[in-house]
């Protein structure tokens, strides 16, 4: 894939979303940290390749909190999502 930009987000989910946008790549990242597996292909750092999947439609503010895990894993529980706010 060739290089992503900001714009290629917002197309997703909307234009004057760029905070909502920043919101969903943060929310994004936190789950990788947690383990869950990257949607689309490809040997970016972590925050290109969420950003690479929310140009690709594959995550949105609407199934963010309901992304399949690897398999035998559900969604992020809250519990984590807690925990790595806290982390960070």
């Amino acid at each position: 894939m060739a290089r992503i930009t900001v714009e290629d987000c917002l197309q997703k989910i909307g234009d004057g979303e760029r905070f909502n946008l920043i919101h969903l790549a943060v929310q994004r990242i936190k789950q990788h940290r947690q383990g869950e597996p990257y949607l689309v292909d490809g040997k970016n750092k972590e925050v290109v390749m969420s950003l690479r999947e929310i140009a690709s439609g594959k995550v949105t503010p609407d199934n963010i909190d309901s992304l399949p895990g690897e398999e035998g894993r559900g969604p992020v529980r809250q519990e984590q999502k807690q925990e790595a706010e806290v982390d960070l």
